[in-house]
């Protein structure tokens, strides 16, 4: 779906980011204070209610409109015009996130209206940067914070204020509580800083567990590699579902001295993209994978599994020598 502007000239709203962190601790002593909210498993999503009508801005500019025509529509029923909100939109099954669900809208915008009848989304607001025509990024969190309360006491659902807390105890309870509802973690922010578009100011912390999965190519010299491209037996079939982060240059050197090039068959083909495989990321552009002989490696996860593909990089842990690819399974996923 290509970026737009709408008929009043608007275009695509750039907004804040965050950089990942290992552990909680590492959040408590931002600029100003810190206030926590949950890292919601959906799709971010700028609410634009600068003009006649309201615009679903992507992060990465694209206009979701279409796919999301709930969440417009109650938009301009309850955001005042000269208003820009910043959220997430997710879909509930249940009691548990279905980011499936979401995909399914952005592919098939055409069957939006029939999907939001039978999986309706909802919005989780964290942030307003834009109020009454006035641009509110170079105010501090604590003072959006209070503008967003109160345009939200007006709201009913989908729209919805996301959770946020100032008590790291509240906090450390959302994060061991949450996680069977599909929440990935949490967000940390300063209350005294204000919104910088583009900028990784803000903090996650994300829930990882280790998983075994098939190694069975690589991507650089089979000497030294670079990232690996990991497998999971689904359908009957070794189908690729991720990739690690680029490897540190002693895991490098452990792997290359632990994997042997493929034979003649292999499962894999020797180029793939993003078009053709799950689980690498949103370029299209191709990849040449260094095929192997398949082994076991253990590596770090977050929960955003989908059943079919781990949806954000993996982290190599170790070789599993001891075991062999048939004795791998793809995780359990309520999704």
């Amino acid at each position: 779906m290509p970026t737009s502007r709408d008929p009043d000239g608007r275009g695509p709203i750039d907004v804040a980011l965050a950089r990942a962190v290992e552990s909680i601790a590492e959040t408590s002593a931002l600029p100003g204070g810190t206030m926590w909210s949950p890292k919601w498993d959906g799709y971010r999503l700028v609410i634009d209610r600068r003009g006649a009508d309201v615009v679903l801005w992507s992060r990465r500019g694209t206009d979701l409109t279409a796919p999301f025509p709930e969440i417009a529509e109650a938009a301009r029923q309850q955001v005042p015009v000269g208003t820009v909100l910043d959220g997430e939109t997710v879909v509930w099954s249940g009691d548990r996130l279905n980011f499936s669900a979401l995909q399914r809208r952005v592919a098939s915008p055409r069957t939006a209206a029939r999907l939001a009848r039978e999986q309706p989304a909802s919005m989780a607001v964290f942030d307003v940067l834009e109020h009454d025509g006035t641009d509110m990024r170079r105010q501090p969190l604590r003072h959006r914070q209070r503008v967003l309360e109160t345009l939200a006491r007006t709201w009913s659902p989908p729209l919805n204020l996301s959770p946020t807390t100032t008590d790291i105890d509240v906090a450390a309870a959302w994060f061991r509580d949450m996680v069977a509802a599909g929440i990935e973690g949490l967000v940390a922010k300063g209350a005294g800083q204000p919104y910088r578009p583009g900028r990784r100011d803000w903090l996650k912390v994300k829930h990882r567990s280790t998983v075994d999965v098939v190694c069975a190519a690589v991507i650089g010299p089979i000497g030294r590699p670079t990232v690996v491209v990991a497998g999971l037996p689904i359908g009957g079939e070794l189908r690729i579902v991720g990739r690690t982060v680029p490897l540190t240059a002693l895991a490098s050197r452990t792997l290359g001295r632990q994997i042997q090039a493929a034979g003649e068959a292999h499962p894999w083909p020797p180029v793939v993209t993003s078009a053709t495989v799950n689980g690498f990321g949103g370029s299209r552009d191709p990849v040449t994978l260094t095929r192997i002989e398949p082994i076991v490696v253990e590596v770090s996860a977050d929960v955003a599994w989908s059943g079919q593909s781990f949806r954000h990089p993996l982290r190599l842990v170790r070789v599993r020598p001891e075991l062999h690819p048939d004795e791998v399974s793809p995780p359990s996923t309520t999704a």
